[in-house]
């Protein structure tokens, strides 16, 4: 498996935010991980990371412990509101990050993400300088710098302009490896993944592919809806 937790529980205090969750993700697959606020989806990619430990249970990326070197050789992730080094520019902030990534060519590396997400024009400008669309354009080229086998995506389209939010699909599309998407949005679901994990209160909720989804709707019932009655429980 690419991706396994398996029996994890992990609290903030009083409150539980994952109660004995386990999912599992084969190499190559492409999943979104859907829920309402709350529902523990920002915290499984966090602990998938390596940035929290579990209370209980076992997570693995491609065999590894995710803050093991291994792990963290082979995985991109892009939190929510990603804030790349402010004080550095973007050309900075790419070839830091690649060479600690241990890319071979950084610069090369760099020079194709810098045109690829239209940043070359930014490339000596500070981040902290940047528009919100454009430091989330810096965050994805990190997030990808290293070629990684297995992306982590927290809402990847945030603050993006319709032509970048393509490219940056096109880009994804084209990669290989397992991708798992946590979104709230169901159009960017169905473009980047094939498959749904749903979360609810910190449990798996419902797994399927999204023909599938679709399915548990009547005919012209629209998928946000079938998403929002599962959620809620309502009939």
């Amino acid at each position: 498996m690419a991706i396994h937790l398996e029996h994890v529980s992990k609290s903030y205090g009083s409150v539980l935010a994952l109660n004995d969750l386990n999912v599992e993700i084969p190499v190559g697959g492409r999943f979104a991980l859907l829920g309402p606020n709350g529902a523990g989806k920002s915290t499984t990619l966090k602990l998938l990371v390596g940035s929290l430990r579990p209370e209980t249970g076992y997570v693995r990326i491609l065999g590894s412990a995710p803050e093991s070197r291994e792990a963290k050789a082979v995985v991109g992730y892009l939190p929510e509101d990603a804030l790349p080094y402010r004080m550095l520019s973007v050309r900075e902030n790419l070839e830091y990050i690649g060479a600690l990534r241990g890319v071979g060519d950084v610069r090369g590396r760099a020079e194709f993400l810098l045109d690829e997400l239209d940043l070359r024009e930014y490339e000596r400008a500070n981040v902290g300088r940047l528009s919100r669309g454009n430091t989330q354009k810096l965050a994805i080229a990190l997030a990808l710098i290293h070629s990684p086998k297995v992306l982590l995506l927290d809402e990847p389209l945030n603050y993006l302009d319709i032509p970048t939010q393509e490219k940056v699909i096109g880009m994804l599309d084209r990669m290989g490896g397992t991708h798992l998407v946590s979104t709230h949005i169901m159009s960017i679901a169905s473009r980047l993944t094939d498959k749904v994990v749903m979360i609810s209160k910190g449990q798996v909720l419902w797994e399927g592919t999204i023909e599938e989804l679709r399915q548990r709707g009547s005919h012209d019932e629209p998928i946000e809806a079938v998403v929002a009655r599962m959620m809620t429980g309502a009939p």
